[in-house]
């Protein structure tokens, strides 16, 4: 696992972006996995910037996101798809029908079916962007006795739930459910880049950073197996944290 510390949370943003674009450059019909998230959602204006001042090209890759709230309609602001299409999509030249974001209105099995033949049909994810939750979630693979590691319906918890209420009018409104790519599917990309800020992810950190556990309770200690992680992070998270280079 490499990480990376950065002066603050705008420099992990340009930090984690560079990762992004150093693959497209590289393999310019790279396969991305995307996330959405406050955490992530600054990484994108970077992405465009970058199109806009002609250093990377977008036209040739295609997309597969994370995860969407059960319910969701993919017009709402709420919505994952909707995110994705006002942060990135819209702003630089990419085919949206080489774009997947999830479903919440779906029959849950077919939403399923479909996610698995975006997410395995014609390549494996190059790169997938992470964020990480106040629980240890990534994806919405929530802590608990055991993980799933394929594409399923999760039940959120609920310190999920108190963290995300943020976007919404009130908690009532947050959805329960989400669909999500399984910890194996998140495993299996190629690489991986998680970026990560604030003293509420100080526990989610120590768990990641400075010790060898793995742990169905903090689910983003799996990254712990995998060869190529990249995790970013700044300077007062990891001292919080307790992580020295």
């Amino acid at each position: 696992m490499k990480v990376i510390v950065t002066k603050n949370y705008n420099e992990s943003c340009r930090t984690a972006a560079e990762e992004i674009i150093k693959q497209v450059k590289k393999d310019p019909e790279s396969k991305l996995g995307l996330a959405t998230g406050g955490t992530a959602e600054n990484v994108y204006p970077v992405l465009v910037e970058a199109y806009k001042e002609g250093k990377v090209d977008f036209s040739g890759i295609s997309t597969v996101n994370l995860d969407e709230y059960i319910g969701m309609d993919p017009t709402s602001p709420q919505s994952y798809r909707k995110c994705m299409d006002s942060w990135f999509f819209d702003q630089v030249e990419i085919d949206k029908e080489r774009t997947y974001c999830p479903s919440g209105m779906n029959k849950p099995e077919d939403e399923i079916k479909l996610f698995n033949e975006k997410l395995y049909a014609d390549k494996m994810v190059d790169l997938q962007l992470l964020g990480v939750g106040v629980s240890g979630h990534i994806g919405f693979n929530e802590p608990g006795e055991s993980l799933t590691a394929g594409v399923h319906i999760e039940s959120l918890d609920e310190s999920t739930i108190k963290a995300n209420s943020r976007f919404f009018d009130s908690p009532d409104d947050v959805p329960r459910e989400s669909i999500t790519m399984g910890i194996g599917d998140i495993m299996k990309a190629k690489k991986i880049v998680m970026i990560v800020t604030g003293e509420n992810k100080v526990p989610v950190m120590k768990e990641l950073l400075t010790n060898d556990n793995v742990t169905c309770k903090v689910p983003a200690t799996m990254l712990k197996m995998h060869r190529d992680v990249t995790v970013v992070i700044d300077e007062e998270l990891a001292a919080a944290a307790g992580y020295q280079a």
